[in-house]
């Protein structure tokens, strides 16, 4: 049912109470039939729902690019954002007080002349020309229909069409007109009519139908949307009747003329003006990026995973998803969209959007968690694929993050790094010297092609590593049968304590119970069987880059509420993880791998050597395979940036991506690394002492 029937049956039923001087006496004091002594009838403003004191407008929560102005997409049931009354624009405040209540400024809330001459009116001309409700009254009820606190029926209860409500109507307006002034009331009001197309409050409105914000309305546009408020779900130009849009305006300017607040002529001039819309659509989460960002969909589904995750939004996830969509959030995010271009871009040249193989890769920034970039080959939509493509060209699964259906992906030697820190912290020195053989029999029991009668034997991936190898040489070759050894020597359950120290999460169910219960036996685990994900490994290889410091993973910079106060989620998560000491000599050690040189000029051979010659500065990481080369993986940090990227098939993990691509995947990391830091000093790492390099001791620090 519109206001404006609403507003007519109420007219007839007060003027009904008015004329029948028995039911007068009986439903209303009898100051108040006679228009005296209102302060007697009103409730008392302490009396008043919580609501009507403290407004709980809904408005939409917008999220914003690292440089705060970039909009990523928003989130709202229903599309508004509050604005202070200086910041609409004069002649609006004047229309719609022209349409909804020419004596707004000369009641106190309710207009009895007014009910009285809108009965007359709409009787006469057999139409509803003129409602009966003041602003105020329509502020109460528009109030109480949309408490989010109450339920449907509670709200539809809050606002039958009965005499008693409607007498309570009266009284609530009458209240805030004692504690609120006209213009407190007035900016309520505009904040949370509704103007049709989905806009609700005058800011949404003025962009919805103008693309511009409201203190910028011409007197054309200001007295159209002041006449949609009336029946704002019929006579909506864009999805409605424009003509009847047309004739409301044209109603509201000859008010405003009546009022002598508009000139005649200047009233002519904008009843003259053709309808000009320039309609806009609020973006309404993930799916509704820009389509020339359609990239940044899976960053933005990563947020609202983070999102649902905090306790400060709520209990439960729908009550934080409430929170988000109701909450009038100002998020500005740690997407850096420049950084997000470029690794987009060396994604692509790696595989196209339509290739069954992905190449998600995490960009995050030691010392912080925030996450720069998340990339990936991927449409980010729920378009149809083709029949047995689960995800490709299209998908909304985190591939990048993991989560839902994705539990990641196997990132073979990039794992020796726990082992490495493991060993450090145990009281082993970067010097620690094994003869490797080419294979080894360890007392791991394991099946299948790894198993020697039963036990873990894994071999090196060539004859030219066999042979004596401190820390350094074997993790800058990859060594295996010397890190299957280092784990025998420290115990596995260590090197798989210090992955979850370090922000690893075992998402598929047998990795979960390998971890929980079986992680002194797991050997396998410094070759990196367990899946993860580009976004698990970025972050904890920035752990090592932050001399130990464990952030996690963060999408945001900043959070402010509707308020304008900051809100604390929104700050970083860190804990030193590691000893210091340890973390600078597993760096130390990281920068062989990747044709860097350790303080201690301990490195030889490399599996990525390029790297370093392609970055021109200090730089650390290591490269990865799985078994039959099923996925590659290339991770590399600095002091200021880690980036991990794994190349798979996330629908098929035995549809192998081969060997070759690694070296791909190392001139990616390359090029975000560059990119990123274009502007940046260089970083040295800190070195760690002779004692760490070359001495055994006890067990040092750990978290």
């Amino acid at each position: 049912m519109t206001r404006a029937r609403l507003d007519k049956l109420f007219t007839v039923l007060i003027a009904g109470v008015l004329a029948g001087l028995v039911l007068a006496v009986a439903a209303l004091p009898a100051a108040l039939v006679f228009g005296l002594g209102f302060s007697a009838f009103a409730a008392p403003y302490a009396e008043l729902p919580n609501s009507l004191r403290t407004p709980p407008t809904a408005q939409r929560s917008n999220l914003y690019a690292n440089d705060g102005t970039t909009l990523i997409t928003s989130f709202y049931q229903e599309d508004r954002v509050d604005v202070p009354l200086a910041g609409v624009a004069p002649v609006m405040r004047q229309a719609i007080i022209a349409a909804e209540d020419a004596r707004f400024h000369e009641h106190s809330g309710v207009d009895l002349r007014g009910v009285v001459r809108a009965f007359t009116v709409n009787q006469r001309d057999g139409t509803t020309r003129q409602g009966a409700s003041t602003l105020t009254m329509q502020y109460v009820r528009n109030v109480l229909s949309s408490d989010p606190r109450l339920s449907e029926r509670q709200r539809a209860a809050a606002t039958e069409l009965t005499t008693a409500r409607k007498l309570q109507e009266m009284r609530y307006a009458l209240a805030l007109e004692r504690e609120l002034s006209k213009d407190e009331i007035l900016a309520r009001y505009l904040n949370i009519a509704y103007f049709g197309a989905g806009a609700y409050g005058v800011a949404a409105a003025s962009r919805r139908y103008f693309s511009k914000p409201p203190a910028q309305l011409s007197l054309a546009e200001a007295a159209l949307l002041a006449g949609l408020v009336r029946s704002p779900h019929t006579d909506d130009p864009i999805d409605g009747d424009a003509d009847a849009a047309l004739a409301r305006r044209a109603y509201v300017l000859d008010r405003l003329v009546e009022s002598g607040q508009v000139p005649a002529e200047a009233a002519e001039r904008a009843r003259a003006e053709q309808l000009r819309l320039r309609p806009s659509q609020t973006p309404n989460d993930c799916t509704a990026v820009p389509a020339a960002q359609n990239d940044w969909g899976f960053f933005c589904d990563w947020f609202t995973r983070w999102w649902n995750a905090q306790p400060a939004f709520g209990a439960t996830v729908d009550e934080r998803q409430l929170t988000l969509r109701r909450g009038g959030f100002s998020i500005i995010s740690s997407l850096d969209p420049a950084v997000q271009r470029t690794t987009t871009e060396q994604v692509h040249r790696i595989y196209s959007v339509d290739d069954r193989r992905a190449a998600p890769t995490a960009v995050v920034q030691p010392g912080t968690g925030r996450v720069l970039a998340m990339a990936v080959n991927r449409n980010y939509g729920v378009g149809a694929n083709p029949a047995g493509q689960k995800n490709h060209p299209n998908t909304v699964n985190q591939l990048v993050a993991g989560g839902g259906a994705i539990e990641g992906y196997q990132a073979g030697s990039t794992f020796k790094l726990f082992t490495l820190l493991a060993a450090l912290e145990a009281g082993l020195p970067l010097d620690t010297e094994f003869d490797a053989p080419g294979r080894i029999l360890t007392d791991f029991p394991v099946t299948g092609s790894a198993s020697c009668d039963g036990y873990w034997c894994p071999a090196n991936a060539s004859a030219a590593m066999d042979g004596r190898h401190t820390m350094w040489s074997a993790f800058g070759e990859s060594v295996n049968t010397y890190f299957a050894w280092l784990t025998e020597r420290i115990g596995a359950d260590r090197v798989v304590e210090m992955a979850e120290r370090l922000g690893i999460v075992f998402r598929a169910e047998e990795d979960a119970r390998l971890a929980r219960h079986g992680a002194r036996e797991w050997g396998p685990f410094t070759l990196g069987v367990s899946a993860t994900t580009p976004l698990d490994l970025a972050g904890a290889y920035a752990a090592v880059a932050a001399e130990g410091t464990w952030c996690a993973p963060l999408p945001v910079v900043s959070v402010t509420d509707a308020a304008g106060r900051p809100v604390a989620a929104a700050q970083p998560s860190c804990r030193q993880a590691v000893d210091a000491e340890v973390a600078r000599a597993a760096a130390d050690a990281a920068r062989c791998p990747v044709g860097d040189q350790s303080m201690y000029r301990e490195c030889a051979r490399s599996t990525a050597e390029g790297l370093h010659r392609q970055l021109g500065r200090p730089v650390a990481g290591k490269t990865g395979s799985s078994d039959g080369y099923a996925t590659e993986t290339v991770v590399a940090f600095t002091p200021q940036l880690a980036v991990a990227t794994i190349a798979a098939n996330p629908d098929e993990p035995g549809d192998a991506v081969g060997q070759r691509v690694q070296g791909r995947l190392v001139e990616l990391v390359g090029e975000v690394l560059a990119f990123a830091l274009r502007d940046e000093p260089v970083r040295d790492f800190v070195p760690p002492g002779e004692t760490t390099a070359y001495r055994l001791t006890g067990a040092r620090a750990g978290n």
